[in-house]
């Protein structure tokens, strides 16, 4: 456990350095380019592209199927050498036609996903789109060495050197700036993009990813790994990952047909909360999952591959229930408090009126409503994984993508300003009955999830957040933070300022609530920290 703990400590330190760079990149984005209008909305869907036809290919497959099988490899004579060059050979292959064929579709893809987007906004998308499509060869690239340095339970660089995309990313992002200037309100229009700006932009953007991706290969050496490629794909057990395989592509097309399906609604809002202001909020409330839940996660799932692969299950069954209460207890926390925080919290990306305020905080609320499920999920997903049941996961996933794309559509018929609201509503309820399925499927699977004492620690956890709650709101309003001209949403200073108080407040409510209500996981969780800070010699 304690091995655990410092492998997740380190997880979460690089994932925490590489969030705040993200968000700095993304608050300087804003105040270059805006959060509201034409280029933000062009460039936006131009940089999540990549990612949508990568995970339609190979993202979550790499995942899911990579470490079980590498673990399962470790047993051959070789130590899997020769599986992982035969693995990382077939993948980069299929990586290097996919990119290729993509880059080529651009003229038909971007107006697919774009659907409702003005003519000129849809032409500056396709430019910025063509610089950013060879993001999908080095996504894969850093997904497929990172996940044999993570089986290698070498975990490190996987979340530290995205440090490095986000410094790259962020200096492009400045350089356009000293060439075109800032543009914080969105009023620059497409025609106004030169040929050379969209190169500036979309290129360094680019570069951060392919930097992320070949930096790996040094980490690799550094463990004795060498890529030599084999394609000779027989007979080390890859026709059992591509059956898995089989099913992680089915869920990952339900997951991005639902994406496209939202993006598409989305765009009838260009000019109110669109594509930009929704990629935002998604990004705050990834933040506490991937610093927490992503962390405590990755340092399982080896464990857990290991204990299913000898049968296990009692100790597959701890792991899993002691990442849900221990991601859990600080999950709640955050959710609440970007709750609370959701107006400052857009405050910092929007420099215009209070209604843009209103409308990116309103969809932070509408999506992190769902962040403990969604939380919870992903250790459940990670359990089936480790178990090499993809099956199960495509069939609750299916479940999920079909209330997800029946409630956007119904959503395409709310007023412009409320649709990215509704989107993120959607989500969060679906996301929550997803869960609900996937753990009554997990627990038929393991013959139990120690489901009563997940339940107990998560309502300690939902009582104790009360107070934290009440303290925050109350707060909220003396600074200000519901109206126009309030101290709270009047600048990004002030809205910093104002979160870090209100954060502090409630954090203090909740964990002297859990202290009173004596909750074990977090003296689980106080026990490394009380120790670190303990005179030696001292019991």
């Amino acid at each position: 456990m304690a091995s655990i703990g410092r492998a997740s400590a380190f997880l979460a330190s690089g994932t925490i350095v590489s969030r705040i760079l993200g968000f700095v990149k993304v608050i300087v984005l804003a105040a270059v380019i805006g959060l509201y209008g034409t280029s933000a909305d062009a460039f936006a869907l131009a940089n999540q592209l990549p990612n949508t036809v990568y995970t339609i290919v190979a993202g979550g497959v790499l995942t899911a199927v990579l470490v079980p099988q590498i673990v399962r490899a470790g047993l051959h004579l070789d130590g899997g050498t020769a599986y992982i060059n035969k693995l990382l050979t077939l993948a980069l292959s299929i990586l290097a036609v996919t990119t290729l064929a993509a880059t080529l579709l651009v003229p038909v893809i971007t107006p697919f996903i774009g659907l409702h987007l003005p003519s000129a906004q849809l032409d500056l998308a396709i430019a910025f789109a063509y610089w950013c499509m060879p993001q999908i060869f080095f996504y894969g690239l850093y997904t497929v060495l990172g996940e044999v340095l993570n089986a290698r339970k070498s975990f490190g660089p996987f979340t530290w050197v995205p440090v490095l995309n986000n410094v790259v990313a962020l200096a492009g992002i400045l350089a356009f700036a000293l060439v075109a200037g800032t543009d914080p309100n969105g009023d620059r229009t497409a025609g106004e993009f030169t040929p050379g700006m969209i190169a500036l932009l979309g290129g360094t953007a680019t570069l951060g990813v392919v930097a992320q991706a070949v930096v790996l290969f040094y980490f690799w050496r550094r463990i004795g790994l060498r890529f030599r490629p084999d394609f000779q794909f027989r007979g080390v057990g890859l026709g059992a990952a591509g059956k898995t395989a089989s099913w992680t592509f089915g869920m990952l097309l339900l997951t991005t047909a639902a994406g496209i399906v939202e993006t598409q609604v989305v765009t009838q809002a260009t000019g109110k909360a669109s594509v930009a202001v929704l990629a935002t909020a998604w990004l705050i409330f990834m933040l506490p999952h991937s610093v927490i839940t992503v962390s405590v996660a990755t340092a399982y799932f080896t464990g857990m591959s290991e204990h299913a692969s000898r049968g296990d299950v009692v100790k597959l069954r701890t792991d899993a229930s002691s990442a849900i209460r221990g991601t859990s207890l600080l999950i709640v926390l955050a959710s609440t408090v970007i709750l609370v925080c959701a107006y400052p919290f857009a405050a910092v990306f929007t420099q215009g009126k209070f209604e843009q305020v209103q409308g990116t905080g309103n969809v932070i609320i509408a999506y992190i409503l769902g962040l403990v499920a969604f939380c919870v999920l992903f250790v459940l997903q990670r359990t089936f994984y480790a178990l090499g049941d993809t099956r199960t996961p495509f069939f609750f996933t299916l479940f999920q993508v079909i209330l997800v794309v029946g409630g956007v559509l119904g959503c395409s018929l709310l007023p412009p300003a409320w649709i990215a609201v509704g989107i993120a509503l959607v989500v969060t309820v679906s996301g929550i009955l997803q869960t609900v399925l996937a753990g009554h499927l997990l627990r038929r699977r393991l013959g139990g999830i120690d489901g009563r004492r997940i339940l107990r620690s998560l309502i300690r956890y939902l009582v104790a957040a009360l107070p934290s709650l009440i303290l925050g709101l109350g707060l909220l309003f003396l600074l200000g933070g519901t109206h126009e001209g309030g101290f709270a949403v009047s600048g990004r200073l002030e809205a910093i300022v104002s979160m870090a108080i209100i954060g502090a407040v409630m954090a203090l409510a909740y964990f002297g609530m859990l202290l009173l209500m004596r909750s074990e996981e977090l003296r689980v969780f106080l026990v490394p920290l009380i120790n670190r800070f303990r005179p030696r010699g001292t019991n």
